[in-house]
Order: structure tokens, then C-alpha cells, then sequence
């Protein structure tokens, strides 16, 4: 396959750092760039300088690893699946506490070059701040791979933690990259497509607590008393009809021309996938796939969804970042993670130019305010005047795909809401006092408590999302 320039500029510069005796380099590239290309081809070129003897790759996710380990066994034409005679191995970072002395001492026996993918993921400038990948990669890595490139498409951390294998730019603390190729540069070499982001608001919102009702013309309003959390704008069945409504539009229009364009929606839980999912059948008669961290195949699912004809895939964590569905050009953002890596990181999944007709990529998402913030900067990335950022107002309307009258008005019932939640632990509790064998039910009981508690708190930040978890907890206090 032929390199763009930027992949030859990086791969160059690269080689000329570790000629000269730096071990590290650290591309950042926008999300769509070509990194998993860009690092197969140095690879490739190491091997054959005979530089390296072993190639290690480590990424965020299962499907994310698959793609390098095929990139790197096409590119390379060797066998990259860690088995005698072959040429590396291409893992996860959930690998890296696991992985044996047998392992390590390839490190002490062999040139390794060592890919990163997503580097972000992994924090620690010394064990002392480490988080467990990153202790891993500073005690085993670091100072014994012969070379390492680290990738990335959002350079930072929502913890602010600094990035394992990174330097940094005092005072300001930026990150010092060797090598830069942003958004701007991608959309002028029509590598990326332009970005477009409807935020869609609603002036006709009530919330009733007892006796009193109270009006907000938008959700900045309503989010700015504290009287409702995000969580459940993202859960009220009207937003999630209005968003995937818009979208389902959008995306026909699209395949007129691109007959296998696909969009993804990206929701905070189990629960809430199901829910979305559920809605998208009963009032737009479509089966959408769902992909979370309980079915048995998501990679699988994930690869079959990349080369189908389906128009929709639900996911919780699993497709965010890294994966690479070219045929996805419109996503729903129905997820929590208010992070400006992790709206990027899912930006970045419509954002790869292909070559069909139309190259259109259209985000849509409740108009929350730190979304917004980050939109209209995602909009000073483009590199000439484009209306990248839209505002949608929820409206009636009798024109539904399932011959329904739609109202836009939202109602939050907080009376009804506090209600179920007494009515459901009540019930789980009488089931467990009047039955005759509390022994054998004990156990279900609080597998549904631990279940609940999980999803609540893990499951909404994605699997791979470690270093969201802690600023979720304060969100959700």
C-alpha cells in the first residue's frame, strides 16, 4: 500500500533519531490518520536494516490488537502470533501484568522494537506515579527494547498523570512529541474528512418534584441547577428518539451514494444499550448490533460489523478508540465520559477518508455544555471556515417513521423516578424474605446488587477506560 507523506516524513525522522542514539520517538497522529500503517512500515523497514530481531505490539483492545497483528504480518510478510519461529507478537496492555520472565528475557536476548499504541493509556514518569501498564513498561521496557515508538491521537490524560515514555515541555507541562500530524494537516491532505457536530437542545423542559414544576429553556439551564444529572437526559426515551431520529436521516441520505455507510452510537452502559437498541426497533423497525464487554465474541461481532451491510452498531467502550470501521460516517455521543480525549477518540471513528462518493461525518449529541467546549475546539482544527458546529432544536412533529405524533417536550419526574427506585429494592428484598430457601437465593441477590453496582461505575466508562474511572466517581457523588 503507498504511504502518505506525513507516514513517510514520521518513519524517516524516526530512523535518523535511533541512528543517532535515541531509543524512544513519539508520533502523535489525529485519529484516522494511518498509525497502525505508519508503525508497520517502520517495523518493516527496521528488520530489513536488520536494526531489530523482534517485533512487540501493545494496544488498548483485543480488536484494535488483531488489526496490528494482521498490519504488521502483511507488511512484514512474517508471522506475528508470539509462536516459535515467528517474527513478534501483538497483545493488549491487560497482557502486561501477566507476562512471565520467559517473556522479559527476550528483552535481554534479542533487539526488540516495541510498538505502543495509544501510549496515553499508560501513566507513570517513575514507579512512584505509575499506573500498572505503565510500571510495567518503565520496569521491563524502558531501558531493554532496543527501540520504541509510541503512538497516539489525543496526547493527554483526564487525570492529568504525565504519559509513560513521554517528555514534557516546562512550565507549561505540554508533551513534547517528535513528530505532529493534527487535524488541520489531515483535512488539508485529504486524509481525514471534515468534521460535523449537531448539538441538539430542547427549550421545552419540565422537571416535577411534588407540587412544583420547573421549566428550563436547555439543557445548559437545566444542567447548570444540579437538579438533574446528565445521566438521565442521555436515558429519556424523547433525546434518545430525537438523536438517533436525526441521525437515521442523516445516514439514508448518505447511503443513497454509499450504499454500506454505517453509523455508531456510543451509550453509557449495558442497560442503556439495550434501551437504545429496544427504541431503534420498536419505532424505526432497525436491528442495530450491540457490542459490550458481555457478549462472548465482541471482537468477533466487531469484525463482522466492519464488513457487513448493517447501519448500526451500539457499543459501550468497545469501539471508542483505536478500532478502525472506515464505512462508519455518523456516531452518536449518548455516552457520560464528558472527557475531551474520549469525544475525539470517538470523533476520530467517522473521520477516515475511503473512497466512496460521499465523504460526509456527522457527530450528534445533547447540547451539555463541556461537549460543546470541546466541539467548537475540534472547529478551530479545521484549516478553513466550515460551519463544523450545529445547533438542533428538538421539535414536534406527526412525521415519525411509526406514524406518531412526537412532542418535544422532556419531562423529568423526579416523584416517579424516587418511586421506582423504593419500588425496585423493595421488591428484590421480598423475594429474598419470602422465599423458602433464603440460602439458594442470597447469592442471585447480591450477584443483581454487584451487577448494578459494576455497570453504574465501570461499565459506563468502557472497558479500556481506566483513567476515567476516578473523575467518574466524583461525578457520580
Amino acid at each position: 500500500m503507498k504511504l502518505r507523506q506525513w507516514q513517510k516524513s514520521s518513519i524517516n525522522l524516526a530512523l535518523t533519531q535511533y541512528l543517532n542514539g535515541n531509543s524512544h520517538f513519539f508520533t502523535l497522529a489525529t485519529p484516522g490518520a494511518g498509525k497502525t500503517l505508519m508503525a508497520s512500515e517502520l517495523a518493516d523497514q527496521l528488520l530489513k536494516s536488520n536494526l531489530i530481531d523482534l517485533v512487540i505490539c501493545f494496544s488498548p483492545s483485543s480488536i484494535v490488537s488483531q488489526d496490528f497483528s494482521q498490519s504488521l504480518q502483511l507488511r512484514i510478510n512474517e508471522r506475528f502470533d508470539g509462536l516459535l519461529g515467528a517474527k513478534g507478537h501483538s497483545l493488549t496492555y491487560q497482557n502486561l501484568q501477566y507476562l512471565d520472565e520467559n517473556f522479559w528475557q527476550l528483552f535481554h536476548r534479542h533487539r526488540v522494537f516495541v510498538i505502543f499504541d495509544e501510549i496515553h493509556h499508560c501513566a507513570g514518569s517513575s514507579i512512584d506515579n505509575a499506573n500498572a501498564w505503565g510500571e510495567q513498561i518503565i520496569l521491563n521496557i524502558q531501558d531493554k527494547a532496543k527501540y520504541t515508538l509510541a503512538l497516539t491521537g489525543t496526547p493527554w490524560r483526564s487525570d492529568t498523570a504525565p504519559i509513560v515514555l513521554s517528555k514534557y515541555l516546562h512550565p507549561d507541562s505540554k508533551i513534547s512529541c517528535d513528530y505532529i500530524y493534527g487535524l488541520s494537516e489531515a483535512i488539508k491532505d485529504k486524509v481525514c474528512r471534515v468534521p460535523q457536530i449537531v448539538a441538539i437542545d430542547n427549550n421545552n423542559i419540565s422537571v416535577v418534584d411534588d407540587d412544583e414544576t420547573k421549566i428550563f429553556t436547555s439543557f445548559k439551564c437545566l444542567l447548570s441547577q444540579s437538579i438533574i444529572p446528565y445521566q438521565e437526559i442521555l436515558e429519556n426515551e424523547k433525546v434518545i428518539k430525537y438523536v438517533i431520529s436525526s441521525a437515521q436521516v442523516k445516514l439514508n441520505a448518505i447511503r443513497i451514494k454509499n450504499s454500506e455507510a454505517a453509523g455508531l452510537i456510543v451509550a453509557s452502559s449495558v442497560e442503556h444499550a439495550k434501551q437504545i437498541a429496544a427504541l431503534m426497533n420498536a419505532c424505526f423497525n432497525e436491528d442495530a448490533v450491540v457490542v459490550t464487554y458481555k457478549e462472548n465474541e465482541p471482537t468477533s461481532i466487531i469484525q463482522q460489523f466492519r464488513h457487513a451491510k448493517t447501519k448500526w452498531i451500539i457499543s459501550v467502550g468497545m469501539i471508542s478508540e483505536g478500532t478502525n470501521i472506515p464505512r462508519l460516517q455518523v456516531c452518536c455521543h449518548l455516552t457520560n465520559i464528558k472527557t475531551e480525549m474520549h469525544f475525539r477518540q470517538i470523533l476520530g471513528r467517522i473521520l477516515r477518508i475511503t473512497f466512496s462518493e460521499n465523504q460526509e461525518a456527522v457527530m450528534y449529541m445533547p447540547a451539555e455544555p463541556k461537549l460543546l467546549e470541546y466541539a467548537y475546539r475540534v472547529k478551530q482544527d479545521v484549516p478553513f471556515e466550515a460551519d463544523v458546529v450545529k445547533f438542533e432544536k428538538m421539535k414536534s412533529s406527526a412525521d415519525n417513521d411509526d406514524g406518531s405524533e412526537f412532542s418535544d417536550q422532556v419531562t423529568f419526574d423526579k416523584v416517579k423516578k424516587a418511586s421506582s427506585k423504593t419500588e425496585l429494592v423493595l421488591s428484590v428484598f421480598d423475594k429474598v424474605i419470602n422465599h423458602q430457601a433464603f440460602d439458594e437465593t442470597s447469592s442471585t441477590v447480591e450477584e443483581h446488587f454487584l451487577t448494578n453496582s459494576y455497570e453504574k461505575v465501570v461499565n459506563i466508562y468502557g472497558r479500556f477506560k481506566q483513567e476515567s474511572i476516578a473523575l467518574g466517581l466524583s461525578e457520580l457523588r
